[in-house]
């Protein structure tokens, strides 16, 4: 797999906010002819996870394996189901837990699948990139 840029050292944004959309696509990972279409998602440092309309990840054949829940912005707490995908955008992939996303909800790439793609986000270029990951001492 190549990437337009060179690898750099993945380190956290600090303070630095940048939002913009990938295409996220998700494919079975018990059989990876089935492909859900690229969805424009919404890059999210802040979130853990990936969500995709559940409708769209049930589509490829992509099932729920639990149920998880997460904090929203105004405190409250919303319980989704999570399955196994593997995922990809913008030459990156990984295979990551993603949510199904419910009516209402938000598409997103989380840094999990970030952290999965060997990848960081480039602020002033609204895109992602490819960077070293750091390996703990032996």
């Amino acid at each position: 797999m190549t990437h337009e840029s060179a690898h750099t050292t993945c380190v956290a944004q600090s303070g630095a906010m940048s939002l913009f959309r990938v295409s996220l696509t998700a494919v079975d990972p018990r059989d990876s002819t089935k492909a859900a279409p690229g969805v424009e998602a919404l890059v999210d440092t802040g979130a853990e996870l990936s969500w995709l309309p559940a409708a769209i990840l049930a589509g490829c054949g992509i099932v729920p394996v639990r149920k998880r829940g997460f904090r929203t912005a105004t405190g409250q707490i919303a319980v989704r189901d999570t399955g196994y995908a593997i995922l990809r955008a913008e030459g990156f992939e990984t295979i990551d837990e993603i949510v199904f996303g419910e009516s209402g909800d938000l598409s997103i790439l989380g840094v999990r699948t970030l952290e999965g793609f060997g990848a960081t986000v480039d602020p002033v270029a609204h895109r992602l990139i490819a960077c070293s990951s750091i390996v703990a001492a032996a």
